[in-house]
């Protein structure tokens, strides 16, 4: 049967692989869906890595159990927890007996890290940095207020979902041993986010072999914190100490980790201050004195993530020609090797001792499972969970093809065919247009956008990564800067011709338009600028307003790039894109959907978008989630959000 709604939330999902010190085993977290609560829970599972017997579930609360972190004896893990009522550190001893809680503090601990000597334990949590103990914080919080009015001196005053109150992450070290201790504050003063806001991780933070120094990537707020995508990474001592400034590079530089040996440290960076899509490169430097230098610089991909196969080589994610793939870059001469994974989109790539490799992958047919792979052999699977759920499923089969698009170009594009296509059939499309707009549509099986909701309602998923999506180069990212309404628009027409041209079972005379994020903002510009082409339009999260967006978005760096500086510096710019200048050409009937919470596309572009459609007599519906932010998260409101855009694409294509 065609995959629906329910199925796509109900699914396990895979996350977190860890190998342990001896490679012998891996823990990772999967996460199950509980409707009736409507949360995700996670819990934490343990497979042997030669994948020799079936994964085996070590937690089973009902609470959350996240973040499995190896100790360095391999004889226990590590993980945060709600259990106790508060996100704090516990201990699964694995020869046998309980979690142990390790951590009862105030507050909520958030990044964990092991230090690999095992005497300490590096975690992020919030507190006031003027604050000298974790009770002053606590106190702070519990003080009666004289109203619910919040003062600020500077932005940010939000942040993605949140309302800042003041409170910073920052590092504790957590002694361990029989004696422990207190937690020891490593960051006082630092006015920033450790991990950053609002996705940073412990991948932004890492301890050196020798367990002496914590190493991480910072960003000093200041008054330019919305407007400057400049992190930095610094060291500090394990026991506290003065923070020492590793990097001076205007841009990013971040995720650190150190060699197998100690004796290199390396890290991703940006060149160009402000472009929070400019390319990451590999950057290394000796331990603990070094000069930072570029590896493999003209490896023209954006490095999404990495770990040490060695202390020569790395391996690395990356988006590439509408997939993620595995390269081994070697250290001493910077070259690039890709490692054949078949299709799909690789994650969390971990060496094993002797040369093997342990990952996570994913494609357009498939969710996550972990894979084993050693040379000379093919991927051999360590997980297979939802078996019984996917051998009820029938996916659309989906292939990869090109056309000639703006400036003459190649330019990709992904078609999956209904679940149920039958040649000599005609089917719908749904034209679907990704986000970013420094985004791709690769092949990975998505929990928000997934084609495969559409193939199974009956409809053909038409997906162009059109100029300015990733994985192509960075000089075709870099193309949508300055021509946001232009290039794009021109490749996602060529596309649909090409592709109705191209495969006669398309229905050129039923076809909606689906997007969110910058793909909203190209629904309502292409209200305005391809008018008379759908028969229906779905805006989620999109823009209405380029100059209105400017002034209560939050990340200001993003519309400064894009539009070449602000509205007062750039009006030119910001009026030229503006589909709210173009609504006397509306006339395609449209489905808004806009979360209360998301402060990044803020909620009044959706409502905006609304009044003009209702305003303009145009046919048009607003799905408004009180809770949501600029994603859709809880299951019960992913249900509703697939529900109500099939039901508007029956209506608007339905024969």
């Amino acid at each position: 049967r065609p995959m629906t709604a329910e199925d796509l939330v109900m699914m396990d999902r895979v996350s977190d692989p860890r190998p342990s010190p001896d490679g012998a085993w891996v823990a990772y977290v999967l996460r199950s869906t509980d409707l009736e609560a409507d949360r995700g829970r996670t819990d934490l599972w343990l497979v042997p890595s030669d994948g020799s017997t079936q994964p085996r579930q070590l937690t089973t609360h009902e609470a959350s159990d996240y973040s499995p972190r190896w100790s360095p004896d391999g004889k226990g893990l590590y993980f945060l927890s709600s259990r106790s009522g508060s996100s704090q550190v516990w201990r699964l001893p694995l020869g046998g007996g309980e979690a142990r809680q390790i951590t009862d503090v105030p507050l909520d601990v958030g990044a964990l890290v092991v230090a690999p000597d095992g005497r300490h334990l590096v975690v992020s949590m919030e507190v006031f940095p003027s604050c000298d103990t974790l009770a002053c914080t606590t106190e702070r919080l519990a003080a009666e207020s004289t109203g619910d009015g919040l003062v600020f001196d500077r932005l940010f005053v939000r942040h993605w979902d949140t309302w800042k109150d003041g409170r910073r992450a920052h590092l504790f070290a957590i002694p361990l041993g029989d004696k422990g201790g207190e937690p020891i504050f490593l960051t006082p003063g630092f006015d920033g986010d450790i991990p950053s806001k609002p996705f940073g991780g412990d991948e932004e933070i890492t301890v050196s072999r020798d367990g002496a120094t914590v190493v991480f990537a910072g960003r000093v707020a200041g008054t330019t914190e919305p407007w400057s995508t400049n992190f930095d990474l610094y060291a500090v001592p394990i026991g506290g100490g003065a923070l020492r400034q590793l990097t001076r590079n205007p841009a990013l530089d971040s995720m650190p980790v150190f060699s197998p040996s100690g004796r290199t440290l390396a890290w991703l960076a940006m060149e160009r201050p402000m472009f929070e899509s400019d390319r990451k490169r590999l950057m290394v430097q000796s331990w603990p004195e070094g000069t930072p230098q570029v590896v493999a610089d003209d490896f023209d991909r954006s490095i999404g993530g990495f770990s040490f196969a060695d202390d020569n080589v790395v391996l690395a994610t990356a988006q590439n020609i509408g997939e993620v793939d595995l390269f081994a870059i070697t250290l001493v001469d910077g070259t690039v090797r890709e490692i054949e994974t078949g299709a799909g989109h690789v994650r969390s790539p971990s060496a094993l001792p002797g040369g093997s490799i342990v990952y996570g992958q994913d494609s357009l047919t498939s969710p996550v499972h972990l894979y084993r792979l050693d040379a000379g052999s093919e991927p051999m699977a360590l997980t297979d969970h939802n078996r019984a759920r996917l051998d009820e499923l029938t996916f659309g089969e989906y292939e990869q093809f090109t056309f000639s698009g703006a400036r003459g170009e190649t330019v990709y594009a992904y078609l999956v065919k209904p679940a149920d296509y039958t040649p000599g059939q005609q089917y719908p499309i749904a034209f679907l247009i990704h986000g970013g707009p420094q985004g791709s549509f690769d092949d990975d099986f998505h929990y928000r956008w997934n084609p495969q909701i559409y193939a199974g309602a009956g409809y053909a998923a038409v997906m162009v990564d059109f100029h300015g999506s990733t994985g192509y180069g960075q000089a075709f990212t870099d193309s949508i800067t300055g021509e946001w309404g232009s290039l794009p628009l021109e490749d996602l027409q060529k596309g649909l011709d090409h592709a109705l041209g191209a495969y006669s079972w398309l229905d050129g005379e039923r076809i909606c338009a689906l997007g969110a994020s910058y793909g909203g903002y190209m629904i309502n510009w292409i209200a305005g600028n391809w008018a008379d082409r759908f028969d229906c339009l779905v805006n989620h999260d999109g823009l209405f307003d380029t100059r209105s967006m400017y002034y209560t978005t939050e990340e200001l760096w993003f519309v400064e790039w894009e539009f070449g500086g602000t509205p007062w510096q750039m009006p030119e710019s910001y009026a030229r894109w503006n589909p709210a200048l173009d609504v006397d050409k509306w006339q395609t009937p449209m489905l808004v959907i806009h979360g209360e919470l998301d402060f990044r596309v803020p909620p009044e572009q959706g409502l905006a978008t609304f009044t003009a459609l209702q305003r303009r007599g145009i046919p048009s519906r607003l799905l408004w989630f009180h809770e949501e932010n600029h994603w859709v998260l809880k299951p019960k409101n992913s249900l509703q959000w697939h529900a109500e855009v099939l039901s508007w694409l029956e209506q608007w294509t339905g024969e």
